[in-house]
């Protein structure tokens, strides 16, 4: 089992010396901006997991709670404010956003030196430039959760179930950026089954509840699952058949417990780097 919480920790570690060494540097504490606009339940346990998460590492943590009743322009206001503010090294708007928002819009008003989501185009670019800066979180952390347990990637066969602009796509981007060779499943795959069963490398994203069944795991194979979904009990599951896949899997993720600690550890990470970069002379 590919223990993302243990991982997860080791990261938060890491990140707690880093934001004590910058703090010395910059004279104040790296500072994160989380903003949420609404209620929406799931949000809401995000955003207190990830503010938590950065006050626990030393980070410091700038809450921004808006109405649902919040204009597109009221928002674009706030992340202009953000992108001015020195305290301020990342900044996170919480997605879904109300009705009426436009995400897209929104995430690409972000300073591309503040998106700790690494959401923005520019960031998106640079991945696929194979010049990564602030790096998307959930693909970053099944890398580095590889990384930590010896899954050398370099010319595996890796098939991503899912092509989504948060996960799917640059999840594709950092598995060839490791060196694997890569599939991409997505509405328009024929064959899911059959891509499947012959990856050695699964990464599985499609958010659908056991979507993806445990006999079609390649014996051997490391399987990350990023789903997390509700089954019909009500209780979470991912997008793999855990336990049949469990059998035939040569490593996999649980969950919970498996990617999603490794999410927002990448996150804070994100925030660090952020922060340090700025904290660097510009290059002449």
């Amino acid at each position: 089992m590919l223990d993302g919480k243990a991982v997860a920790a080791k990261v938060r570690a890491e990140v707690a010396v880093r934001a004590a060494e910058l703090s010395v540097k910059l004279g104040r504490r790296p500072g994160l901006a989380v903003v949420q606009v609404g209620e929406d339940p799931a949000s809401g346990v995000y955003v207190r997991n990830k503010r938590k998460a950065a006050a626990e590492t030393g980070i410091a943590s700038f809450a921004y709670d808006l109405p649902a009743t919040t204009s597109e322009a009221e928002l674009l206001a706030l992340v202009g404010r953000l992108n001015r503010d020195e305290r301020v090294d990342g900044i996170l708007v919480q997605l879904p956003l109300p009705a009426g928002l436009d995400a897209t819009r929104v995430m690409d008003a972000i300073d591309p030196a503040k998106d700790v989501d690494g959401f923005h185009p520019v960031n998106t670019g640079l991945l696929a430039q194979k010049r990564p800066a602030l790096r998307p979180c959930t693909p970053h952390g099944v890398i580095r959760l590889a990384a930590e347990y010896g899954i050398a990637l370099r010319g595996l066969k890796a098939t991503v179930v899912g092509a989504s602009n948060i996960v799917g796509r640059p999840m594709a981007l950092e598995l060839l950026l490791a060196g694997a060779t890569v599939t991409v499943c997505h509405t328009g795959t024929r064959d899911v089954r059959a891509e499947v069963e012959r990856a050695e490398v699964l990464v599985a994203a499609v958010g659908r509840a056991h979507f993806i069944r445990g006999e079609w795991i390649k014996p051997g194979a490391a399987v990350f699952d990023v789903g997390i979904n509700h089954d019909s009990s009500g209780k979470l599951v991912g997008d793999v058949e855990y336990r049949p896949a469990a059998e035939r899997a040569g490593w996999i993720t649980p969950v919970p417990g498996g990617l999603g600690p490794m999410t927002i550890a990448m996150l804070l990470s994100n925030a660090i780097e952020a922060a340090a970069r700025r904290e660097r002379p510009p290059e002449n």
